[in-house]
């Protein structure tokens, strides 16, 4: 069974989602200073995420290879998954 810091760190890789996200933003949406929920350090320290520093634009964040896998085998995206035996509305 998943704590909570688990899921919320899934939910954290599926929002900055495949492509960078400005460090500002993400800090600003996902930084903490609950001790029970520390999502940000956990997925630093777990290696799910990486930060960058692109000379001139700013620092980004996104989601690394070990984050993808962490993230396909937890929460696989709706779409990947067969629709037979699902109803559409």
């Amino acid at each position: 069974m998943f704590d909570p810091v688990d899921a919320l760190i899934l939910d954290l890789l599926e929002w900055i989602g495949p492509g960078p996200r400005a460090y500002g933003e993400v800090i600003e949406a996902w930084r903490t200073s609950c001790p029970r929920l520390p999502v940000w350090e956990d997925a630093n320290a777990r290696g799910f995420i990486t930060q960058e520093h692109r000379v001139g634009i700013g620092s980004f964040v996104s989601v690394t290879a070990a984050g993808r896998d962490h993230l396909a085998q937890y929460r696989p995206r709706l779409h990947d998954k067969p629709l037979s035996g699902r109803r559409i509305s």
